[in-house]
C-alpha cells in the first residue's frame, strides 16, 4: 500500500468537515521537554485508526499497518482522548454545529 492509498483511507475515515470539529476539542500534543525520541503520529492518522477499530470490530492489536500507528499507539491516544473528554465534547459541538442526525 502506498502513500496515496493511506491518505485516501484517512480521508474517507475522517473527513474534512469531521476533521475541522475534531481539531476544536482535541488537546494539544504533550510537549516533551528532552526533546528527540520517535515522531507523535498525527491526530488524524490516530483518529482515523481508531474509527477503523470502532466500526470494523477488530481489535486494537489487529489494526493494519497501514494506518502508521500501531494498535497500542491508536488505544493510548485513545484512552488519552477518553480523559479529557474528547468524544463528549465533539458529540456535543456535532449536534450545536450540524444537528441531529
Amino acid at each position: 500500500m502506498d502513500i496515496v492509498d493511506i491518505v485516501d483511507i484517512v480521508e474517507r475515515l475522517v473527513p474534512d468537515e469531521l476533521w475541522e470539529l475534531f481539531e476544536r476539542v482535541v488537546p494539544p500534543a504533550p510537549t516533551r521537554p528532552q526533546g528527540g525520541g520517535r515522531r507523535r503520529y498525527g491526530n488524524r492518522e490516530v483518529l482515523a485508526a481508531i474509527v477503523f477499530v470502532a466500526t470494523s470490530g477488530c481489535t486494537w492489536k489487529q489494526l493494519p499497518p497501514s494506518f502508521g500507528p500501531s494498535g497500542p499507539t491508536a488505544h493510548r491516544r485513545f484512552s488519552e482522548w477518553s480523559r479529557a473528554r474528547v468524544w463528549a465534547k465533539l458529540r456535543r459541538l456535532v449536534l450545536d454545529e450540524l444537528g441531529p442526525v
